[in-house]
């Protein structure tokens, strides 16, 4: 082992504890005096619901922990979005887990837990993958019910979903396990089947106060919508349950007696272990964004057996694409090189670049792919296509164009994985948040942008410097140092990778170590949906 891996190991180490600090930050939700007061009213906390549902000893992979990290301060935070979201199994069958953090405002919706909501049922309908919900949500957070009531991609779309997935097969269950409340109250009902726990849990349009404001009626929340209400008068559930770990019990049993479903029929073997240290991950990976490596020494970490055919291997050399393995799975790679390479016309391409050459090689590759049902993985660290006249003059723009197309009509499954810069539209032609990957994480080396911390401080400087000559200001060499380092610092700030999963632009930052568990559970995920479209590029230029 050479000083720079020691040098990057250190410091790729030091990036996963600050992730295992986050985490577990994450994880006390709205803090310990608040779960505390959970566990005094007889309830379970969301995680541990989640936990105690789904089969022990068995894999899960959470969607959206870092939801709302640094957003609504003035609000007091809104950690996780206010709701957990898993995929994992019960009964042994894969599924997802939508479950209201009640120690945060109480479960109320801000804008982005709207957001991550929809998100679960986006991944439930790509996937016809089976959805439970764990109700326990006060409702609207009303200061900010401008910002999720009435649009397109707010609250009510959630209901829109639910008969959406009704009419396509896809099981629900909800279980109400504390608040259900104005609108919330239709999620559980427009569910298949739905629960309620005895004495907490609540179904109402409108509470006891609003109904003595709104007609003058005096009535105590129990009786005018609780488990007994429900069960034996409105008949609006189907379920009573007399804690929380009934519910919960009652739903396995449910879970237990579905049937199969159709398959979608990718490709699997026994799965194999990467040949090579998968650890090394550490060590290869480099502390800058801009100092070059070596991607295959990633992927063979990556793959059963670190076994990668490359497809067009001495072409386009500034992408690497072939198939391999992982966790027994078939799919297709397609990775960006992040080093130099000599082309055979003795030509220097830079590495994480994109050129003609590369962009039409992934193009004929992601076609191959669809032809034949294989999964697409992505895997990034691109600054983005290349520039100049002779790029420009070759047709780069058409290129380019290419991959996005076949990228955006792809039909199998995609799967992107952010190892390291994303930036541009580079991050497009890799099948960024836009262009559907089935689920989208990064490493916590990813930085997320339209370019690099360092480019974009330069131009921004130009630009505030030349506003401030403008206006009479002298600026020194000092003043315009100052002026650079405080546009840097907040520019990097919105390209950490924790700054993208807050807002949902990926479903997790992760330890590179989990990223074949990712994959597979995705795959396995993408195997309950039945290709129903073939493959079709449509108008393209050659």
């Amino acid at each position: 082992m050479d000083i720079n891996f020691n040098k990057n190991e250190d410091h790729n180490k030091l990036l996963l504890s600050e992730l295992k600090r986050k985490l577990a930050k994450v994880k006390l939700g709205g803090g310990k005096q608040r779960l505390d007061k959970q566990h005094a009213l007889g309830k379970m906390s969301a995680r541990e619901r989640i936990d105690y549902l789904l089969d022990e000893g068995t894999s899960s992979i959470e969607i959206g922990a870092f939801v709302g990290e640094g957003m609504y301060e003035d609000h007091g935070g809104c950690p996780s979005g206010g709701v957990i979201v898993k995929i994992g199994y019960v009964k042994g069958k894969q599924c997802i887990v939508v479950a209201n953090d009640a120690t945060v405002k109480a479960g109320a919706w801000f804008p982005i837990t709207a957001k991550k909501n929809l998100r679960a049922q986006e991944i439930a309908i790509e996937n016809r993958l089976p959805i439970i919900y764990l109700v326990d949500s006060a409702g609207v957070y009303l200061p900010m019910q401008d910002e999720i009531f009435p649009d397109k991609e707010h609250f009510g779309r959630i209901f829109r979903n639910n008969a959406i997935m009704s009419s396509m097969g896809i099981t629900q269950i909800a279980a109400v396990m504390g608040s259900c409340v104005a609108g919330g109250a239709y999620l559980p009902i427009m569910s298949d089947e739905a629960l309620i726990v005895d004495k907490t849990g609540s179904i109402f349009l409108a509470g006891s106060y609003l109904v003595k404001a709104a007609i003058g009626e005096v009535i105590d929340n129990e009786t005018l919508g609780g488990a007994t209400t429900h069960c034996e008068i409105s008949g609006v559930t189907d379920y009573k349950a007399k804690d929380d770990k009934d519910a919960l019990e009652t739903i396995k049993n449910l879970m237990d007696k579905i049937g199969d479903f159709d398959k979608a029929g990718y490709n699997r073997i026994a799965p194999l272990k990467p040949k090579d240290t998968e650890k090394d991950i550490y060590g290869i990976l480099p502390k800058s964004r801009a100092e070059q490596y070596d991607m295959l020494e990633i992927i063979k970490r990556l793959v059963d057996n670190s076994d990668f055919e490359q497809y067009k291997e001495g072409y386009g050399k500034s992408i690497l694409t072939g198939y391999a393995r992982i966790d027994g799975w078939a799919v297709g790679i397609v990775a960006n090189q992040r080093k130099v390479v000599k082309t055979k016309k003795g030509e220097m391409q830079f590495g994480g670049v994109i050129y003609s050459d590369s962009a039409d090689k992934a193009t004929r590759f992601i076609a191959n792919c669809n032809q034949k049902k294989i999964p697409l993985v992505f895997l990034q660290d691109v600054t983005g296509f290349m520039v100049g006249s002779k790029s420009e003059h070759g047709g780069i723009i058409k290129d380019g164009a290419k991959m996005v197309n076949a990228v955006s009509n792809s039909v199998v499954p995609k799967f992107t994985i952010v190892i390291g810069n994303s930036y541009g539209a580079g991050n497009y032609a890799m099948c960024g948040k836009a262009y559907d990957p089935r689920l989208i994480v990064a490493w916590p080396s990813a930085e997320l942008a339209v370019m690099s911390g360092n480019s974009a401080a330069k131009v921004l400087l130009q630009i505030e410097t030349a506003s401030l000559k403008k206006k009479g200001e002298k600026i020194t060499p000092e003043k315009e140092e100052e002026l650079y380092n405080k546009i840097k610092q907040r520019y990097d700030e919105q390209i950490s990778p924790y700054y993208a999963a807050s807002r949902l632009w990926t479903d997790a930052v992760i330890d590179p170590l989990d990223t074949r568990k990712w994959i597979s559970m995705g795959i396995e995920a993408a195997n309950h949906a039945p290709i129903e479209k073939p493959f079709n590029l449509g108008v393209i230029q050659v």
